[in-house]
């Protein structure tokens, strides 16, 4: 993997696309000018009083057309995915340094920085309680009051808290609502780790941790 850190910038990016391949002796248009070689031949080296029927000519370099077409297709499509790759490498470095907004119940907390975020609510609740459970099952809770469904805000202050090393978050409701609402949190991108071969690229985004690109559900010039 590529770990790209601070204000770094990609100067270049090498893909397969841009390596020159070497010949493919079994590629499908290798085959097929072999083919038309040896056809060549055979016509002009036949018996003229007993010539070979033409037709399976025909057919056979019809059905070396279509695996070449369909090899033309199938190099084009990974032509395509490895720019999409190297696009995404481009958008994720320029997050460096930037806040996301991420889908996830994980904090790690500093012991003196804030984390903000907010709980998507399904339904009303009169009871709306975040907690966090540390590693041994210790549990800190933050009353976020009664609430509408949609969007609730929360700011937790790490230093007020006590807040220290990894938590794991949880939303209590009214009794009744069993379902387990989604948390979002907002972080500075601390430095971005994508893949050699493949894959999504990966944020440290401080408070969280390491989450996927995909996993970024808001973006912001801050």
């Amino acid at each position: 993997m590529t770990t790209i850190s601070g204000a770094a910038q990609v100067n270049n990016i090498e893909s397969a696309s841009t390596i020159t391949p070497q010949d493919n002796p079994n590629s499908a248009s290798a085959l097929k000018n072999e083919f038309i070689t040896l056809m060549v031949a055979q016509i002009e080296n036949q018996d003229p009083l007993n010539p070979t029927d033409g037709t399976e000519y025909v057919a056979q370099l019809a059905q070396f057309s279509q695996v070449e077409s369909t090899e033309n297709l199938v190099q084009l499509t990974q032509n395509n995915s490895t720019m999409l790759d190297n696009l995404q490498v481009l958008s994720t470095a320029a997050l460096i340094d930037k806040t996301v907004t991420v889908k996830s119940d994980r904090l790690s907390a500093s012991g003196v920085d804030q984390h903000a975020g907010y709980v998507e609510l399904q339904a009303p609740s009169n009871t709306v309680i975040l907690e966090l459970v540390d590693s041994l099952g210790n549990v800190k809770s933050m009353n976020l009051g009664p609430n509408s469904a949609g969007r609730v805000d929360y700011t937790l202050d790490a230093q007020a808290m006590g807040l220290t090393g990894e938590y794991q978050m949880r939303i209590k409701l009214d009794s009744g609502q069993d379902y387990q609402p989604s948390i979002y949190q907002h972080g500075q991108v601390e430095h971005v780790t994508t893949p050699l071969i493949g894959g999504t690229s990966h944020l440290q985004v401080k408070g969280v941790g390491m989450v996927a690109f995909y996993d970024v559900a808001a973006f912001s010039n801050e």
